[in-house]
């Protein structure tokens, strides 16, 4: 007969064998800003996997775009874009060397949505939602790549699907070992929002956090103005009202984001002075 404290074995068991499968890396170096959390990796997926599926993904997003008619439209915004990531690009090296050398990739998608984003391995996409809706200025559109470039940087993909791995080992067994015992079947979709909550959300505020850090010193040595992180988000937070509460967000409210941002622009103004010489 499986007993409760069987049940609760086999899913610390399940817990531990998903941890065990995990290291400790530093993907960056610290920069200006000084980013030096440890993070803890899967040894399940590689970042060399993970870049290789970004690939493929990305591809087949670009090849759909094509397909309707939304790839790469306005000439102009595809060249101011290109030519933002072309300053931005060279400053990885900063945190990252290796970076320098990924197969980088840039193209405008048309889209309502306010958005952009970098997949691992440097393959970039811009929305003309966020271009024209924000009507963004180039140290603003540099705040923007430059967060989304520092996401690819941390590996913070490759850090959730880890931490989504051992979440969901748990969970499923848990779900499981409560099934068997009680008779009650646990809805899937609530213990996955439980979980998400609890273990996945604010970690990935954290790496919001981070790549809103990196992205401002990395859009100052590239010699644009890093004050612009500050408007854009302002921006950003008027084209978003009604957004959920902070600790149900994997981003972190407005409010916050604009005091934090406070102390590291100021940080990396020198450096911004030293470019624009």
């Amino acid at each position: 007969m499986l007993t409760m404290n069987n049940c609760r074995t086999l899913a610390a068991m399940a817990a531990l064998l998903a941890l065990a499968a995990c290291q400790t890396v530093e993907t960056t170096q610290g920069g200006e800003v000084g980013i030096d959390r440890k993070q803890t990796m899967t040894t399940l997926v590689s970042s060399a996997q993970v870049e290789q599926q970004a690939a493929q993904e990305y591809a087949q997003v670009l090849a759909e775009a094509q397909k309707k008619g939304l790839l790469n439209q306005n000439p102009q915004q595809v060249q101011r874009v290109r030519a933002v990531a072309a300053r931005l690009v060279p400053q990885v090296a900063v945190f990252r060397p290796d970076a320098v050398k990924w197969k980088w990739e840039v193209n405008v998608l048309t889209s309502k949505d306010v958005n952009a984003w970098c997949m691992p391995g440097g393959k970039i996409a811009v929305y003309t939602g966020l271009i024209e809706q924000l009507k963004i200025t180039d140290d603003e559109l540099a705040a923007v790549m430059g967060h989304e470039i520092a996401h690819a940087l941390r590996e913070h993909a490759r850090e959730r699907m880890g931490r989504q791995i051992a979440t969901n080992t748990a969970t499923t067994v848990g779900a499981i070992a409560l099934e068997i015992f009680t008779g009650v079947r646990l809805d899937p979709q609530l213990a996955g929002t439980v979980s998400n909550a609890v273990f996945v959300l604010p970690n990935s505020r954290e790496n919001e956090q981070e790549a809103d850090f990196i992205g401002v010193e990395l859009a100052a040595r590239a010699g644009y103005d890093p004050r612009a992180a500050l408007t854009l988000w302002q921006k950003m937070g008027q084209a978003s009202s009604g957004a959920p509460p902070e600790w149900l967000s994997t981003h972190p409210s407005n409010e916050t984001r604009l005091r934090d941002l406070q102390s590291y622009v100021q940080k990396v103004m020198p450096l911004y002075e030293k470019a624009k010489k």
